[in-house]
């Protein structure tokens, strides 16, 4: 029999009143992750399932545990996971082939389709409050997010249809500038931060209720996001430059303030070299060796034999994994920055391959992270706002202005 959450914690409140001996804290962390709404800005749980469908071979059936991948539903209950948002990944190459709009399209079916076929262990949500009412009823919530812009093609209308499919946050790019906005990876800047369809687009967003989230975008689209939104926005997957400097991907100490000012959540990215110098420096070095020796053969990067050169290379470089503590440094530093109430969580489980850091390696691994927390001081309640309930009220606060601007 399942024990829903409330009656849980009603009985860990009757076990604590009748002794008077502290939980060890890690018991408690253990418990708090089953108390707690648990909401992860970024699971690309979408995109592995339908690139497994593409290359024909078997697809993980996530309803149970599975032996790739971060995340299932058996290993999500393990770690108290509430609520994902579910990526709507599209790579820039898709729209060089004008396939933006047919991939979200199917990436949002497979994700319907998942919560068809296990009713009782998934649901699609579309507000807070629906987050609130299925994670009461004991089933993982399953939110959409669009990562990059471009299955838009140029199209308000697109926009409106996707937010009626329930997209509820879109990444404006991401690893090239597309006709919304600049990219933080690309060097072009073709548009010089945002398009005059990404300042529409932005704006009719605030309309719909659906969130801008400005990880991936370039500086100048950053801030000409802050300055137009008359919503919070959010980075749903993206950690600090303080500690990877020269990593435009992350956010500067003044973007993780003015998120914070703006009433936003800046939600963090536990790719390792998100988090780390050298695990970014280790990407770097492997990306230059596998282009030299590309070269040395004249051959493309993607080619077997520089593929296994760098499976040989990557045995004699060792990757430089960073830990659950790397992770809550970014976590203490954004608080002391922004604030309390505008920082979370966005792992970027699925979508930064093997590179996630020791200790948190899938949803199971969330209590790792609050009893890092707890350990450093941080109370109950500071850890149920990171872990959840930031991201709810973002969200509850896009609806509030879509609301007020469908007024005026």
């Amino acid at each position: 029999m399942t024990i829903r959450r409330p009656a849980f914690a009603a009985i860990l409140g009757l076990l604590a009143a009748c002794s008077s001996t502290p939980l060890p804290v890690e018991q408690r962390a253990l418990e708090l992750s089953k108390e707690v709404l648990i909401v992860d800005g970024h699971v690309d749980l979408p995109y592995r399932l339908d690139e497994q469908a593409r290359k024909g071979g078997p697809v993980d059936d996530v309803s149970r545990r599975t032996a790739g991948g971060d995340f299932d539903y058996e290993r999500a209950v393990e770690g108290g996971f509430d609520a994902p948002f579910m990526s709507i990944y599209t790579p820039a190459e898709a729209a060089v082939l004008g396939q933006s709009k047919a991939l979200a399209e199917r990436l949002i079916d497979s994700v319907e389709g998942l919560a068809r076929a296990h009713p009782q262990k998934f649901e699609l949500a579309r507000s807070a409050a629906d987050v609130r009412r299925i994670a009461a009823a004991g089933r993982i919530a399953l939110l959409l997010g669009m990562e990059n812009g471009s299955p838009l093609e140029g199209s308000l209308e697109n926009l409106r249809h996707f937010a009626g499919r329930g997209v509820r946050y879109v990444t404006l790019c991401h690893a090239k500038d597309n006709d919304i906005c600049d990219s933080s990876y690309d060097t072009l800047r073709t548009n010089k931060g945002l398009s005059r369809f990404g300042r529409e687009a932005v704006l009719l967003m605030n309309e719909l209720g659906v969130l801008v989230d400005v990880s991936h975008v370039s500086d100048d689209s950053f801030w000409q996001v802050m300055e137009l939104s008359r919503a919070p926005v959010i980075a749903s997957h993206s950690s600090l430059r303080h500690f990877v400097p020269d990593f435009e991907r992350n956010l500067s100490d003044e973007m993780v303030a003015k998120v914070g000012e703006l009433g936003g959540v800046v939600m963090i990215n536990f790719g390792s070299s998100f988090l780390t110098r050298e695990a970014n420096d280790y990407n770097k070095q492997r990306k230059a060796a596998a282009a030299a020796h590309a070269a040395q053969l004249g051959l493309p990067v993607d080619s077997p034999e520089v593929e296994k050169h760098m499976a040989e290379w990557a045995l004699a470089h060792r990757f430089p994994f960073a830990t659950v503590a790397d992770v809550a440094n970014h976590i203490e530093r954004a608080v002391a920055i922004a604030g309390v109430d505008h920082v979370g969580l966005g792992s970027d489980f699925d979508g930064v391959g093997d590179s996630l850091p020791t200790g948190l390696k899938s949803v199971a691994d969330y209590p790792n992270l609050i009893l890092e927390l707890m350990r450093r001081g941080f109370t109950e309640e500071d850890v149920r706002k990171i872990c959840g309930e930031n991201a709810l009220r973002v969200l509850e606060a896009a609806e509030k202005t879509a609301r007020k601007l469908e007024l005026n």
